[in-house]
């Protein structure tokens, strides 16, 4: 079946990167000349999505206005002879059907996909992560729907993390599918200790679920941190019918450290066609 809506959970207070979070969304800090979140709208368009579902809460409006027109600014544009520039604005507006719902408690990830229990229906649908922005020639999230239409089978995005890192996320019990893909069969969040990990393989920013997702996530019960937590949700799904992992291709930057928004600057801006150039040219004069 072809999965045709996404949801983007964007509604974290972004406290890992205060204070720039403080007054303007993380997910709307910029990528050189792109707000974090366009990168991840794009990746659902180029992935075939045509519906997207934005979790938002108090505060980010201007995720909304970046997606919505803005007639005095292109009128603006065009009287400039900037058409160019006129057409990218045009064009961020019509990437997909964007709809918005709020989050009004933070009370976890499984709790902010619950709020898309509405506008998902019946169907199986695409979770693109708000703080992971994925960038590579193959988008991570058509890598995803494509396993899901292969197996049938509610798919997570994987990656090999450090003993450290597992502990922040989540570990699979899983073996070998074919190429790139896994058979998970259990799952744990935020190991304490090695022990309770099953591998160093973690969900890092993608997943494709089935509509039963919401089921699970309406009886269990509120987890680690005290929040409703999505990994706990999968579990249910892994253990039961299994679940497809891919360790896919791309670059992923989390957007919710300082860290990976410096990375995310420095590796993309090297790749911009505008500045790429210039911008080497003076990390190398900063190197000497």
């Amino acid at each position: 079946m072809k999965i045709r809506k996404a949801v983007i959970p964007a509604a974290g207070l972004g406290t890992r990167v205060l204070p720039a979070s403080k007054a303007m969304p993380k997910e709307m800090l910029p990528i050189v000349d792109k707000p974090a979140i366009q990168y991840i709208v794009e990746e659902a368009a180029k992935s075939g999505i045509e519906e997207i579902l934005i979790i938002t809460s108090r505060g980010k409006t201007t995720v909304e206005d970046h997606f919505d027109r803005s007639p005095e600014l292109e009128e603006r544009l065009l009287k400039s002879g900037k058409q160019d520039v006129y057409d990218q604005m045009v064009s961020i507006s019509s990437l997909a059907n964007i709809c918005y719902v709020r989050q009004k408690e933070t009370k976890g990830l499984g709790h902010a996909i619950l709020c898309a229990k509405s506008f998902v229906g019946s169907e199986p649908f695409a979770v693109l992560y708000g703080d992971d922005v994925i960038i590579g020639e193959n988008p991570v999230c058509k890598q995803l729907c494509e396993a899901y239409e292969e197996h049938g089978l509610g798919v997570v995005g994987i990656k090999e993390v450090t003993p450290e890192q597992i502990k922040k996320y989540s570990s699979m019990k899983l073996s070998p599918l074919s190429g790139r893909q896994f058979m998970i069969t259990d799952m744990v969040e935020k190991p304490a200790t090695m022990e309770e990990t099953f591998s160093l393989y973690s969900i890092l920013g993608r997943c494709v679920l089935p509509p039963e997702i919401f089921g699970i996530l309406e009886r269990i019960p509120y987890g680690v941190g005290g929040e409703l937590q999505l990994t706990d949700a999968m579990k249910e799904l892994a253990r039961d019918k299994g679940m497809v992992g891919v360790d896919f291709e791309g670059r992923r930057y989390d957007m919710g450290s300082k860290l990976g928004i410096l990375e995310a600057i420095v590796e993309i801006g090297l790749g911009h066609p505008e500045v790429g150039e210039a911008f080497r040219a003076y990390l190398k004069g900063l190197s000497l």
